[in-house]
């Protein structure tokens, strides 16, 4: 498990030194090999405790970086080292010698050996502290050379070990760690180290410190993954668009969709819209009842739906369900676009839950108490039904224990009611060992104005909207109705945190102790992922925030430390791993969409425990193979520069044959013949390799070809605002409020529209909190990347605008990783001022008047005036759907889109206005493509004596004016100039 390697190259063993050059390259030897380990073990991972206890290095039983077969290993290289001592040496070395090989299994094994860090050195034994090396030597120092023996030729290595083994000074500049903290012996009795060993890492405000693994990527907006449960560890990705995509164990996808759906489901590309497929479950018994069961957004005849429908799996392939076997089991009337709840799971009694929402609107105005205190409706409900045996008769029947069957006036079908618009459930499966809390579900519940909650569902709960929210009272007549009798969540949270909450899943897996019961969950609008856990004695939960962990902390392979900001969903796999979705662009259409896993680099499993193998899946079609595009931590750039390295160049001396030396004290080993060099020490040799990630690549253009341009996260100065009021709206509404500071990266954005949940969609949500902590960020002075809030090109597809979210600290995010400990606080900025004002001011830029400033109007090269002129009698004269770039700067290659309609010059909103549609503007006038995007007029907004002629703009890339795209009626839109949109020709 623990990989050593060979640290002394053969050309420096094929040469004997000069005694002055004895101890630079002993140390060079000490520090030659570069790497990627960090801490805690030397094979890349964090400790454990093993599965059995150890027999040699027993005091690492209980936490350490060796399993038993490691511990035989390096038992063995002890008792073949003392072979070498007589009695009195053997008593007298044995214990220096044991310890020092047995610091491989310390869980401080990666600093014992300098390997916590990519970028520095690796020793070849452990480091010791002063008073100890001094002890070592004055008792045991000859055993130095039979410790390094198995590393080269071990005649050789005596000769290279000879001098500083006779000099203290040179002994111990060679053993000693610099670090007093973590030198063997004292790391063992440091108690501040020692204190929270293998516990969940927390950074100094208290925020859990976790990484995470991307697994799938390209998505549009991953609503759901399921698992088949089938012992295939096979998953079913959903997206909200109407595709479910199979993925194996290995991360590759089958090229053809297990369902697709785009014809009949109800959905738009704005951001935020809450209808489309919102969920997919497997019948529990999938392997014998090939079932799977759907929900998703319809419209018929005009009027939309939820459906919940059923399908069968294929009899020719495994993974793709019958179209054909289609039967709808449950439809319900929608009276608004929002609120379609949109979970389906089946529980450990085998019943089907439906969870569906209250019907939309701001407060549930349906009827005298609403449709959710209303039993006779089925939204704002929890619904059970048994799916089973249906094959020949009604699609579902009630089960006999259902709270309301023999009540008058309500659904037999409701098993509890009162809630709002609950998103995201799940099942706890319980504690591996014990199964304490197996069958309980949680659900997020997604709140009004103020709360935010986590329910557990019990049969015939009333969960109490719309009397309540969260613990506060929302109708203050129906909350203090005696007969109310609610549920109360176990957790709220305000708007503060979040404004629409991501329910999760408890942890139940294996492959990290430490997060079990943990029920970790998170927030769509800011981002956030929390956490809750059980105190079993109080029945109380207890909050903690979820933070990505420091570059130091996540330096394993394949981790990461960095996200997309709008966390859609939960799941887990069929081993009871925890992963979530979230995205960069919350639109159907979108493909920013990630799957991540959550990891604990404090703790892992001991190896071997949580193995698993796959069953076959019998694939037909094509294998999409899985490549991650975030960057690793563990191949992040260092941020100090390395110390350079001195070559040392001797003269090759004639290798002379060690004159043994007979001492008795110190002990000295009694070699009978000399040991051949090791023929295993190839298979030793680690990997550990340093990749240096290329640095931030400035944009790059070309006149002939669309350039594929990836822009790395970016920080700019932003400026607290004040928060508008905001409440749960109708279909897109047009409220909005300002900027905050939570989210620096800027996106490509539409126009404000209704959020999943019914509330506005803000970019970033707006809200400040006490937490807040202004940051002053830079930005890299690039002259095409001034401005924010832009889309480069990509190929085949948009690259998604980059949301990603680093640490949880402070509540309103940097999109550029941050370490906690290191924030600076910036100037207090008016909060009062315009949209675009703010974003200059951010840019460092002088504020300027809102006027067009000097309109530039590029004529198309190529025959005749091109595409933007036609010729009349007087002359040349503009045709309609001609373009033009207004720019303050008077620059000919970018500016405010303005296009001539109606005799006049109009602007364009930036609703659903993408590269593909720049493109178009760029190539009318006479540049090979556009290189940006930028929304929210940062390229400057048009007086008021310009109208909007164009909003909801969709290019194909292909069309040769703007008119020519699908778009609303011209003249129609829902903003104003401050979404002005800009495009940067190339």
């Amino acid at each position: 498990m623990i990989q050593t390697c060979n640290l002394v190259p053969r050309c420096i063993l094929q040469h004997t030194f000069s005694p002055h050059h004895l101890l630079p390259i002993l140390l060079l030897l000490l520090r030659i090999w570069w790497g990627s380990c960090h801490p805690q073990c030397l094979d890349y991972k964090p400790p454990f405790e093993p599965r059995q206890p150890l027999a040699f290095c027993k005091e690492y039983s209980k936490f350490g970086c060796c399993d038993v077969e490691k511990d035989e290993e390096i038992s063995g290289r002890f008792y073949t080292i003392m072979e070498n001592f007589d009695h009195s040496g053997y008593a007298a070395c044995g214990k220096y010698v044991r310890s020092i090989l047995c610091q491989e299994c310390s869980p401080y094994a990666a600093h014992l050996y300098d390997a916590e860090d990519a970028n520095t050195p690796m020793r070849v034994l452990p480091g010791l502290c002063g008073d100890y090396c001094s002890d070592y030597w004055r008792q045991c120092r000859y055993t130095l050379g039979l410790l390094l023996e198995d590393v080269g030729n071990s005649q050789q290595f005596a000769n290279l070990t000879a001098t500083i083994e006779e000099d203290h000074r040179r002994f111990c500049e060679f053993l000693v760690l610099k670090d007093k903290e973590y030198c063997y012996p004292s790391v063992l009795t440091n108690a501040e180290l020692n204190a929270n060993l293998g516990l969940l890492n927390e950074d100094p405000e208290g925020c859990l410190e976790l990484c995470l693994q991307e697994v799938a990527n390209g998505l549009r907006n991953p609503v759901a993954m399921i698992h088949a449960d089938d012992g295939t560890h096979r998953f079913f990705v959903a997206e909200q668009l109407g595709y479910v995509w199979v993925y194996l164990a290995n991360g590759s996808r089958i090229d053809r969709p297990f369902l697709n759906l785009t014809k009949a489901v109800l959905t738009s590309p704005w951001a935020g819209d809450e209808r489309g497929f919102l969920c997919i479950a497997l019948h529990p018994r999938f392997t014998t009842v090939r079932k799977a069961y759907v929900y998703y957004s319809v419209s018929v005849k005009k009027e939309e739906r939820i459906r919940i429908s059923e399908f069968t799996v294929s009899v020719h392939d495994d993974n793709q369900l019958d179209h054909s076997s289609e039967r709808t089991i449950l439809e319900v009337v929608e009276p608004a676009s929002n609120h379609n709840g949109g979970q389906l799971l089946f529980g450990h009694d085998g019943y089907l839950y439906i969870f569906i929402g209250d019907g939309g609107r701001a407060g549930d105005p349906f009827g005298k108490f609403g449709n959710s205190q209303n039993k006779s409706t089925l939204l704002g409900k929890v619904l059970r039904v048994d799916v089973d045996f249906n094959d020949n008769g009604a699609p579902y029947s009630i089960p006999s224990d259902n709270p309301f069957l023999g009540e008058k006036e309500a659904r037999p079908e409701v098993y509890a009611y009162g809630v709002r618009n609950m998103w995201r459930c799940s099942i706890d499966r319980g504690d591996p060992v014990t199964t304490e809390g197996r069958g309980r579900m949680f659900c997020g519940d997604v709140g009004q104005n103020k709360y935010e909650e986590i329910d557990l569902i019990v049969k015939g709960g009333n969960y109490g909207w719309r009397a309540k929210e969260g613990f506060s009272c929302y109708d203050r007549k129906l909350c203090q109705n005696s007969s109310l009798d609610d549920v109360l969540p176990i957790f709220a949270y305000p708007h503060k945190l979040g404004k629409s909450v991501t329910g999760g899943y408890i942890y139940r897996g294996c492959q990290m102790p430490n997060l079990n019961g943990l029920y970790i969950f998170g927030d769509f609008m800011s981002g956030r992922l929390m956490s809750l856990r059980e105190n079993v004695i109080t029945g109380e939960w207890q909050y903690n925030e979820i933070c990505m962990g420091r570059d130091q902390t996540c330096r394993f392979p394949k981790l990461i430390n960095s996200y997309y900001k709008y966390i859609i969903s939960f799941a887990e796999d069929e081993a009871g791993e925890l992963y979530f979705l979230a995205t960069g662009v919350p639109s159907a259409t979108a493909r920013g969409g990630v799957i991540y896993k959550i990891v604990d680099p404090s703790r892992r499993a001991p190896p071997g425990k949580c193995s698993i193998k796959p069953s076959p899946v019998k694939i037909k079609g094509k294998l999409i193979h899985f490549h991650p595009k975030e960057e690793y931590v563990i191949n992040k750039k260092p941020t100090t520069t390395a110390v350079p390295t001195t070559t040392t160049t001797t003269k090759p001396t004639t290798t002379k044959k060690k004159t043994r030396i007979v001492i008795k004290k110190p002990p000295m080993p009694t070699r009978k013949k000399p040991k051949p060099p090791p023929t295993t020490a190839a298979t030793r040799k680690t990997t550990r390799k340093t990749t240096l990630p290329t640095t931030t690549p400035a944009l790059k253009t070309t006149t002939k070809s669309v350039s594929t341009t990836t822009v790395k996260p970016r920080t700019v100065q932003m400026a607290a605002t004040t928060p508008a009021t905001t409440s749960s709206t109708g279909y897109r509404t047009t409220s909005t409020t300002a900027d905050s500071s939570r989210i620096a990266k800027s996106p490509t954005l539409t126009t404000p529209s209704t959020g999943r949940h019914g509330r506005p969609l803000q970019y970033p949500p707006s809200t400040t909190s006490q937490y807040f902590k202004p940051q002053l960020l830079t930005t890299p002075s690039t002259k095409l990347l001034k401005q924010p809030h832009m889309t480069l090109i990509s190929t085949p597809y948009p690259k998604a605008p980059d949301h990603r979210m680093t640490t949880a600290w402070p509540p309103y995010f940097s999109q550029t990783p941050l370490v906690p400990s290191y924030r600076l606080q910036r100037p207090l900025i008016n909060t009062t001022l315009l949209k675009t004002q703010e974003e200059k001011l951010w840019l460092g830029e002088k504020l300027e008047s809102a006027g067009e400033g000097n309109q530039v109007f590029k004529r198309p090269r190529g025959r005749g005036r091109g595409q933007g002129y036609k010729r009349v009698r007087e002359g040349w004269r503009l045709r309609v759907g001609s373009v033009r770039l207004v720019s303050a700067e008077g620059l000919p290659d970018r500016g405010r889109v303005e296009i001539f309609i109606r005799g006049q010059w109009g602007t364009v909103c930036d609703d659903l206005f993408t590269i593909k549609s720049g493109n178009v503007v760029c190539r009318q006038l006479g540049f090979s493509n556009a290189l940006a995007v930028m929304k929210r007029a940062v390229l400057g907004e048009a007086d008021d004596s310009v109208k909007i002629f164009l909003d909801d703009v969709e290019c194909e890339g292909g069309e040769r004016s703007l008119l020519e795209c699908k778009r609303s009626r011209v003249g129609k839109h829902n903003c104003s100039h401050a979404e002005d949109v800009g495009v940067i020709c190339g």
